[in-house]
């Protein structure tokens, strides 16, 4: 699905990049950005991101992950019938099946297969829907909160007790080994998250692993925090590509700048899940039915036979009494969403935001790493507006500005970033600066 703008007022600032890295051949990564296009698609549906991170060989990955950006959101908002949770669930499930058909019917494609990290933006709160390593965090005030769990070996054997998240054993183990994916298999297991309670300011970050193998989740969080999300998201994959850009990089940043949706500022109606959907057409044979009994009792008693009347009333009464307390009983199977209950287990992580002047310093020793690093000098670069960029951030910090100072080193690694790409011609050989 194409990512879709709105003409409603959406309180809400995002960008969404996608980037081959520095080692790739293509671009096995897709997103989607559906943003509600007036009040009624909100208060149903929201606005949707995804990122998904495709695997396979040859073209498999490209497909797998295109299939899953078209679907789970196309999907999502088919089934109107069911609640944001429950669609959001069909929806993956059923890309599944649609990917795993078509590797399936291809020997090329078999076994294909891509990360699925979806969110969407509600009255109630945040919502997400996972499969793989692919990421969502969301960074409010000076916190970092990773609020998806890696389907990895390393989370797994961590999970199960088998050594501590620092150890030497868990440091050995490859990070990319995922034990769940969408579409290699038939059948497949989907995390739902949330909803979370969503106030302004938040920002929310979607990610494929080619960001966290090379940013840290401090560094995410200090970009996030102090950069506006255009600025934010063009960092974020410039320093992966400076750190070599082993893989394909895409973020989306999402960031709430309004109280129209903020969730824990408003009365929203909670979700409610589990319920059994009420069929109208059933329910009308049942009314139907009722009627058919009231109204033969009628007609006994105008003909004299009151006996039968009364039987029939009394049938009437008890179907229509069954019938309540059958529906009853169905609508409280249900749980509901949005007032402090919640689905799954997160936030998993958390790191600390560091402070401006600290970012500010960091940022300025990564511009100084840049503009003296032996790799840096084979490429015919324009230094001019790169070393302006980098006196405004020191003066900016000489002044206390370190705000000011973050905006103008993120914009001078940036401008590196793109004068490498142009340098290089666009060949993804042998492009980084190792830092």
């Amino acid at each position: 699905m194409a990512d879709r703008e709105s003409n409603w007022p959406v309180a809400l600032a995002h960008v969404a990049l996608t980037d081959i890295g520095m080692r790739r051949a293509n671009n096995q990564d897709s997103h989607s950005v559906v943003l509600a296009s007036d009040q009624d698609e909100w208060q149903a549906r929201g606005h949707f991101f995804m990122v998904a991170d495709g695997m396979g060989a040859h073209a498999a990955g490209e497909l797998a992950s295109k299939i899953a950006v078209d679907g789970v959101p196309h999907l999502y908002r088919k089934y109107r019938e069911l609640s944001p949770p429950e669609a959001l669930q069909k929806a993956i499930v059923e890309t599944n099946s649609e990917v795993y058909r078509r590797g399936q019917a291809n020997s090329d494609f078999r076994a294909m297969g891509t990360t699925a990290s979806a969110m969407a933006l509600l009255p109630q709160g945040a919502l997400i829907g996972h499969i793989g390593d692919s990421r969502v965090y969301r960074v409010r005030g000076k916190k970092l909160h990773q609020l998806t769990r890696d389907h990895s070996l390393v989370w797994e054997l961590r999970d199960a007790g088998q050594f501590d998240g620092d150890s030497e054993l868990a440091h050995s183990i490859p990070k990319n080994v995922i034990t769940r994916s969408l579409g290699p298999n038939a059948h497949v297991q989907v995390d739902i998250e949330g909803p979370y309670k969503v106030v302004v300011g938040d920002t929310f970050l979607l990610c494929s692993d080619g960001l966290m193998a090379r940013v840290t989740d401090e560094e995410i969080a200090a970009v996030l925090r102090n950069l506006e999300p255009h600025e934010a998201g063009q960092l974020l994959v410039d320093l992966a590509n400076l750190r070599g850009g082993p893989d394909n990089i895409t973020v989306i940043v999402a960031q709430v700048t309004g109280s129209e949706l903020a969730s824990a500022e408003t009365d929203a109606a909670p979700i409610k899940i589990g319920r059994v959907k009420h069929d109208p057409k059933s329910e009308l044979a049942f009314l139907v039915g009722i009627a058919v009994f009231f109204l033969a009792a009628l007609l006994l008693s105008v003909i004299g036979n009151m006996l039968a009347a009364l039987g029939s009333l009394v049938i009437g009464l008890v179907v229509a009494l069954v019938g309540f307390v059958l529906r009853k009983r169905n609508e409280a199977k249900g749980i509901e969403l949005g007032t402090g209950q919640k689905l799954g287990k997160g936030p998993y992580t958390s790191a600390d935001c560091p402070n401006s002047p600290e970012f500010a310093a960091t940022l300025a020793k990564i511009t100084g790493e840049l503009r003296h690093a032996p790799a840096a000098a084979k490429y015919e670069i324009d230094w001019t507006e790169f070393d302006l960029n980098c006196q405004k951030a020191a003066a900016a910090t000489a002044s206390a500005r370190p705000e000011d100072a973050i905006r103008d080193s993120a914009r001078a690694v940036s401008l590196l970033m793109e004068n490498i790409r142009e340098a290089m011609n666009k060949d993804a050989s042998d492009s980084a600066i190792e830092l």
